[in-house]
């Protein structure tokens, strides 16, 4: 597992992520663990390493 810290896209606290790194691209939603608002995750990997990231707001 791999992880990555980042700013959430609501309350703008650090937080951070386990992501699956076998896996080249991903997108999934997952709760902020400081204000519990879901962030649309679009992790990227090439031979393990995180390339490309974004966090993003989910319009509710």
């Amino acid at each position: 597992m791999y992880e990555h810290f980042f700013q959430c896209p609501y309350c703008w606290e650090e937080v951070s992520m386990l992501m699956d790194p076998s896996i080249s691209r991903q997108t999934y939603i997952e709760d902020c663990e400081v204000c519990c608002n879901p962030i649309e995750v679009a992790p990227e990997f090439q031979n393990n390493e995180l390339v490309g990231f974004e966090a993003r707001e989910i319009g509710q």
